[in-house]
């Protein structure tokens, strides 16, 4: 990802084309943010897959029906990725929750067609809820707002917030080799210079969720909600003083055990998206085969 000038966006990037079928004058709008920031992601060939524009509003929004309340607001003004299955939208989910947090808002609101209907229902997963509507009556676009101060039972829709009250915590280590490439926000100082070897567009990176295949004792009694904070174990290079480091905070969403999988395709099913090991890795697991 990288955070750019609209100015020094191709407007031209055949990315923008459904942009502009759906948004009379997107262009003049374009063009108007040239000195504004926005979040990229390019292919390979350096066309765009993804493009993420963020405002902070004061006050009342009201260009939305019904209005939106006086308060801090994050408008996520706009928001497009091309999926191509490998969780870049959790991945901009998250940059967008970063940057509420960052700025103390009260909310975030995003305004969207209903035909994109992958990315709005991702937007209900991470608890924004419709609220109204916006611009023509007779095609409007929806009005989805997430509260940053309501609480919520569904881990999901808490997201990003660990609510600790009544909660088991837990430290779970982690190698160094899986480490970054799993919690690339969590990216040691000393990875930096190999930061683009380490992290790459693939979905155990971007997801927000995580898998964590083990055979440790213990790890059984882990029920949902527990908090873990992640720890990456010594490297080798030095005394694990000054090597071990722990790195990030996560909720337990579920405990799975071989037995809970009918066979091992149900169980190579549910791990690929979110596990570090890609199929041939799982599959070869010994005390993996022997369960099924």
């Amino acid at each position: 990802m990288e955070k750019v000038k609209f100015q020094q966006v191709n407007l031209e990037d055949p990315f923008f084309t459904s942009l502009k079928e759906d948004y009379n004058g997107f262009e003049d709008w374009f063009q108007r943010k040239s000195d504004s920031d926005a979040y990229i992601q390019k292919k390979d060939d350096g066309e765009l897959e993804a493009f993420l524009y963020l405002k902070i509003e004061e006050g009342v929004v009201e260009d939305v029906s019904p209005k939106l309340p006086e308060g801090k607001h994050l408008k996520v003004g706009t928001f497009k990725i091309d999926a191509h299955n490998t969780k870049l939208g959790e991945y901009f989910i998250q940059m967008i929750m970063r940057v509420a947090v960052y700025e103390q808002v009260g909310d975030i609101y995003v305004t969207i067609f209903e035909k994109h209907e992958g990315l709005v229902n991702l937007l209900k997963r991470y608890g924004f809820e419709l609220r109204g509507t916006k611009g023509n009556p007779e095609n409007p676009e929806s009005v989805y707002v997430k509260s940053m101060t309501a609480v919520s039972d569904d881990l999901c829709k808490c997201f990003p917030f660990v609510h600790t009250n009544g909660k088991n915590k837990y430290m779970l280590s982690v190698y160094p080799d899986y480490h970054t490439p799993l919690f690339p926000d969590s990216i040691l100082n000393t990875e930096q210079r190999n930061r683009d070897a380490l992290i790459k567009d693939v979905s155990h990176t971007n997801s927000i969720h995580k898998i964590y295949l083990c055979r440790m004792d213990g790890v059984e009694q882990l029920v949902p909600g527990d908090i873990l904070v992640i720890y990456r174990t010594n490297d080798g290079q030095g005394p694990a003083y000054y090597r071990s480091v722990a790195t990030s905070i996560c909720v337990v969403e579920e405990v799975k055990r071989p037995s809970d999988f009918k066979n091992l395709n149900e169980f190579i099913k549910y791990t690929n998206a979110y596990s570090i090991f890609d199929e041939k890795k799982l599959r070869g697991y010994n005390s993996v085969q022997n369960n099924f």
